[in-house]
């Protein structure tokens, strides 16, 4: 089996940040989120790292992250790129928008032909959530044709910010850890000291337990979900494509859930109890350089990550 690899899905801008917030610094060593993910993700054993990005952000990611890291693991890119289409397929005129998750792992199609990890750039994961990604990863085959992936869980309550809403997939497991169901929900927000989310501006909320297991898009595959992508994009596009032209988005979860409801894959959910830490907003910034910066004081990190050999 090859080694895993790890995938960072970082061609995104952060419309609620503003400005390319994969490559701000979080610490007064101009380290920024990444470099603890990398880092998290070298101790756990991981050897090659593939960067998703968009072709214009190539020269700030190569000078931001791989001219400092490109010595302690392999770092490659690969593009999203919104021309990447089917035959017999165009972009609508006008639209700019990426088409999603599924469409950012389809670019790594050519670069990897074994199992992988998937992570977000922005956010914060913990060293637990690497470790348990790579072991499953290395020790894992696909078993009777059904593919057996894997994603790293966290407890609502550890993924909340304070200074607005987010985005969480909440996940339902069976008695045994395995995924039955991931239900997005686009707005979910610290209330009335617990969580709820609302699907309508917030005329009406709903009640989440805040030790609710979600998704932070940590996720690990074999290689067999690269082609599972490649299959369905066709009918996504051919299905939504007419109905929301400009904004219609192939996200990795659904084609996940696909594949449950057809029983063609599994995927273990690994519950992890650290806090995750992102900058959605630039008010969560603070709190990132805080906790960051406590973490290094208590001896988690080396008070400069790179200078380790």
């Amino acid at each position: 089996m090859s080694k895993p690899v790890l995938v960072v899905m970082a061609a995104g801008m952060g419309s609620r940040y503003g400005g390319l917030k994969q490559i701000d610094p979080v610490d007064k060593e101009g380290e920024i989120i990444i470099d603890f993910s990398i880092y998290d993700a070298v101790k756990a054993g991981f050897e090659k790292i593939v960067f998703i990005i968009k072709k214009e952000n190539e020269g700030d990611f190569r000078a931001a992250i791989g001219d400092r890291m490109g010595d302690k693991v392999e770092v490659v890119y690969v593009f999203q790129d919104l021309h990447n289409l089917p035959e017999g397929y165009e972009v609508p005129e006008g639209r700019v928008k990426p088409w999603g998750t599924g469409h950012a792992i389809m670019s790594c199609i050519g670069e990897i032909d074994g199992p992988f990890a998937v992570i977000n750039a922005d956010d914060y994961y913990g060293r637990n959530a690497f470790k348990m990604a790579y072991d499953f990863l290395s020790n894992t085959d696909d078993e009777d044709g059904v593919y057996q992936y894997m994603m790293v869980g966290y407890k609502l309550e550890n993924t909340l910010t304070d200074n607005g809403h987010v985005a969480r997939g909440v996940c339902v497991t069976d008695e045994e850890g395995y995924l039955k169901d991931i239900n997005e929900r686009t707005h979910i927000e610290k209330k009335n000291g617990g969580a709820a989310y609302t699907e309508d501006d917030g005329e009406t909320w709903v009640e989440l337990p805040v030790d609710s297991t979600v998704s932070m898009n940590m996720w690990g595959f074999g290689a067999s979900i690269l082609g599972e992508l490649k299959d369905r994009f066709s009918p996504f596009l051919d299905e939504n494509l007419a109905k929301n032209p400009l904004k219609c988005e192939y996200f990795l979860p659904f084609v996940v859930d696909e594949l449950l409801k057809e029983e063609k894959a599994t995927v273990k959910v690994l519950k992890s109890m650290d806090k995750w830490y992102g900058v959605t907003y630039k008010e969560d910034k603070p709190v990132v350089v805080a906790a960051i910066q406590k973490m290094k004081d208590e001896g988690l990190y080396p008070q400069k990550l790179w200078e380790e050999k």
